[in-house]
């Protein structure tokens, strides 16, 4: 199985058997590489423009099946794709790979500065597990302290965690959620696409590996590995 980051929160992830898009933000992404996406399943965590990205687009082009809360799936498919509706707290087996939606503290809408937008359900992240291996796809959140309770009922092979601030956590509490989720391996995300989101993640990578089990991936867009 290998996972790879396309920049700012988008990842693919391979088995051989099934390919799993997670928020495919590409198109107007300055830090994301130049591969083409095709993907089974598209995972989409809440609807602003740099999460539900190509999502539509791939689902299209591959026949892949977009997975979102209930809200953010129905938009979806009135743009033709074809879905899969979830809510939080609840998972679904697909067969190759098995899903939950966690709790993630955010927004989730889609439109312009200049008029209304249109309300998307509640954001949401992804625990995603293929065999016996399980990876957590934050999303765009803040702190919060179910994180603990994820992982204590959830081995946690691989976090892919939001370090940039502003918009999510920073990466002080991205390390507090480390300690509270003792995941195996850490993936910082959603950081440096732009200026406003600007962060150092071997300074994150030295305090996590300093004060928790964890060890932490840094992945340069279009870089992978195998879990």
């Amino acid at each position: 199985m290998r996972l790879t980051f396309l920049g700012h929160a988008a990842f693919l992830l391979a088995t051989g058997e099934v390919t799993i898009a997670v928020d495919p933000f590409m198109t107007g992404n300055p830090a994301a590489p130049d591969l083409p996406v095709q993907a089974d399943y598209i995972m989409v965590s809440h609807g602003h423009a740099d999460h539900l990205g190509d999502a539509v687009t791939i689902a299209r082009q591959s026949g892949g099946t977009v997975v979102a809360v209930y809200e953010l799936a129905n938009h979806c498919a009135r743009q033709g794709a074809k879905v899969h509706a979830m809510h939080i707290g609840g998972s679904h087996d697909f067969g190759y790979f098995k899903v939950k939606l966690t709790p993630a503290l955010h927004g989730s809408s889609l439109g312009s500065e200049q008029g209304p937008a249109e309300y998307l359900g509640n954001p949401c992240g992804f625990l995603i597990t293929v065999k016996d291996k399980t990876i957590y796809h934050a999303g765009d959140t803040g702190l919060f302290g179910d994180m603990a309770l994820l992982g204590r009922l959830h081995n946690i092979d691989a976090a892919l965690l939001p370090i940039g601030d502003n918009f999510t956590m920073g990466p002080a509490d991205a390390l507090e959620a480390v300690k509270l989720l003792q995941p195996r391996l850490v993936v910082p995300m959603h950081y440096n696409t732009w200026p406003l989101i600007a962060q150092q993640p071997a300074e994150f990578k030295k305090a996590v590996e300093e004060q928790t089990a964890a060890q932490v991936i840094i992945l340069q867009p279009g870089e992978s590995f195998a879990l």
